[in-house]
């Protein structure tokens, strides 16, 4: 595989590299980045280092990943949370911490070979053996809804739908600080870091244009709960979108402050509604889920009220 630069951002001065590059390319797994560093095949400022180094801000970590090796995703028993399922599709309420699809370093126990176990053949097959029935994505530390088709028919049909932006998403978040306006827009293309492929950046250059839509919910003088529509579906997009104007989500360990909400272990950020067409009979359905205890326990701690 290609080689891949990290540049070491401020907040990861004095962290140890298996940590820090864990952390910051979300593809690889803490365990996947000590094999490559025992094998030799990480270097910071053009010296070979072991997993114990520690780093300073602005080096230049350079690693290798081993040749990815032939993958077929495998059914597992692992419970789902299936909120809606018929013929062509289901919509389940995935956990924060659960890998979409498999990937290096994350071949096991995510929500796809939940899903093998769970349709058995019965799932779409346009985006290959590793990615069955997989529509659209959201990230490991995010929780919520998420569509999966069961035949390349409702597969098609859904991913028009969400081309054309007709395919209703939203999402709750708790970001820092508290909003000038109680509603806006942020309308910024977004595309990959120049600096590091795994990070997503506003950028002019090599970018898609990317929509977010924002209300407060409730706020105080340290952070703000927010409901957050998608126009688009930018890879990080409402992570990257708040970090642009000043509002990071709290617990984001990429996008967010030097001295982050780490208790929260990830970012507090759930896709809590998504609304659409069914492919088969044209019926609009949507679905809700409440957000995760976590969340509610944060939002107590801050005296934040889930209440519109």
């Amino acid at each position: 595989m290609d080689e891949i630069t990290v540049i070491i951002p401020e907040n990861y001065a004095g962290a140890r590299i298996d940590k820090a590059l864990s952390e910051l390319c979300a593809d690889f797994t803490r365990s996947h980045i000590q094999k490559i560093l025992e094998n030799g095949d990480v270097s910071v400022n053009g010296k070979t280092v072991s997993k114990g180094f520690k780093l300073k801000s602005g080096d230049e970590v350079v690693f290798t990943p081993p040749e990815p090796v032939g993958i077929e995703a495998k059914p597992e028993n692992i419970p789902l949370d299936v909120v809606y399922e018929d013929d062509d599709l289901l919509v389940v309420n995935k956990p924060r911490g659960m890998v979409v699809h498999p990937a290096a370093g994350n071949y096991n126990g995510t929500l796809v070979n939940a899903l093998l176990y769970h349709c058995g053949d019965s799932l779409s097959g346009i985006n290959g053996v590793i990615r069955p029935g997989i529509v659209h994505r959201i990230d490991k530390d995010t929780s919520g809804l998420l569509i999966v088709a069961k035949n390349d028919f409702a597969h098609e049909k859904l991913a028009e739908q969400i081309k054309e932006h007709s395919f209703k998403r939203q999402y709750r978040a708790v970001v820092h600080g508290r909003f000038k306006e109680l509603s806006g827009t942020v309308d910024a293309p977004i595309g990959r870091s120049p600096k590091d492929r795994k990070k997503m950046c506003v950028t002019d250059k090599n970018s898609r244009n990317a929509v977010s839509h924002y209300e407060v919910i409730d706020s105080n003088d340290k952070f703000s709960y927010i409901k957050v529509t998608l126009e688009t579906g930018r890879t990080h997009q409402i992570r990257v979108h708040m970090s642009h104007i000043g509002h990071p989500v709290a617990g984001d360990p990429v996008y967010g402050p030097k001295n982050g909400v780490t208790s929260l272990n990830g970012q507090c950020l759930h896709a809590g509604l998504i609304g659409f067409i069914h492919p088969r009979d044209g019926r609009y359905l949507e679905f809700s889920s409440d957000v995760p205890q976590y969340f509610k326990s944060f939002l107590k701690s801050q005296s934040l009220n889930d209440v519109e």
